[in-house]
């Protein structure tokens, strides 16, 4: 990026921040980043859209799955391909997803080499300026090493992008994040993230793809979010298995934002498969056509 333009890209990363702060508060205090099937389709995109979502964050997980690669059927299967989806792929996912909601509409995106991968991703710093002129406002990034997250960060950052970015446990599925095995660890990792400029600093509950089904959340989850959101400034975001059954118990704990994506993807093939019986299901009361 021409060094000239270093202004013009703060510039930009402000207006897509002042989305962000803008969507908090009128959402009273934590807002909703829509992911998974609600993203990655423009059709469903613009649904929640229409219904007052205000930040969208379509990734390359997702759209592997959304694409059937390699024949994966979950998000947990799709974990291992992501690494394949091309940065072409994910451009014209951004290009369709931002036409359809429009600019006042914040949109992060997970690419290749964003998170940590299971194989190395040939990644260039035109594919950056590529998803900036597509839409991105920002990347979403499980980046799983402070000194991997902020060589993103800086690169990220020269071409306009906010980085949204996250804590992990130790012991979860998936490397998802900086690892923090206590809530102290959690606090101290956070401000690390924050002095070397990440945008929003999100906090992996460890419960991917299979969220609580009780009205509550584990205590050690709460007192992992308190110490994030009492330490720093930046907005803060919760993820992993967040659900309709547990949504306010995530927003009784401060944090700014709650992303939800496998809940959207199990309404949506639930709602899909009982519509279609309906028009394949022979009711035996009906004469057959002769």
């Amino acid at each position: 990026m021409n060094k000239f333009q270093a202004h013009d890209m703060d510039r930009r990363r402000e207006h897509a921040l002042a989305k962000v702060r803008g969507a908090i508060q009128e959402h009273g205090g934590t807002t909703l980043l829509s992911t998974g099937i609600t993203a990655d389709d423009a059709r469903l995109a613009r649904a929640v859209v229409d219904a007052g979502v205000k930040l969208l964050e379509p990734n390359h997980p997702a759209i592997a799955l959304a694409r059937g690669l390699h024949g994966v059927k979950d998000m947990h299967s799709a974990e291992n391909v992501r690494h394949e989806v091309q940065q072409a792929e994910i451009a014209r996912v951004v290009e369709g997803v931002r036409a359809v909601a429009g600019p006042d509409v914040f949109v992060t995106v997970g690419i290749p080499g964003g998170f940590t991968e299971l194989q190395p991703v040939e990644l260039e710093e035109h594919h950056f300026f590529e998803l900036a002129r597509a839409g991105a406002d920002g990347l979403h990034t499980h980046k799983s090493s402070l000194p991997d997250l902020d060589a993103w960060v800086q690169l990220a950052h020269s071409h306009g992008l906010t980085v949204d970015a996250y804590i992990a446990h130790p012991s979860d599925r998936h490397p998802f994040g900086i690892e923090a095995a206590t809530p102290d660890d959690v606090a101290r990792v956070a401000r690390q993230m924050e002095d070397m400029g990440v945008d929003m600093i999100g906090l992996m509950t460890g419960m991917s793809y299979g969220g609580a089904e009780a009205g509550d959340i584990p205590t050690v989850i709460k007192e992992r979010l308190a110490a994030l959101t009492q330490s720093v400034k930046v907005p803060t975001l919760a993820e992993g298995g967040i659900n309709a059954d547990n949504y306010l118990a995530f927003r009784g704990t401060g944090v700014n934002i709650i992303v939800v994506g496998t809940s959207f993807d199990d309404v949506a093939r639930r709602a899909v498969a009982d519509t279609a019986k309906k028009y394949i299901t022979v009711n035996a009361s009906v004469p057959a056509v002769a």
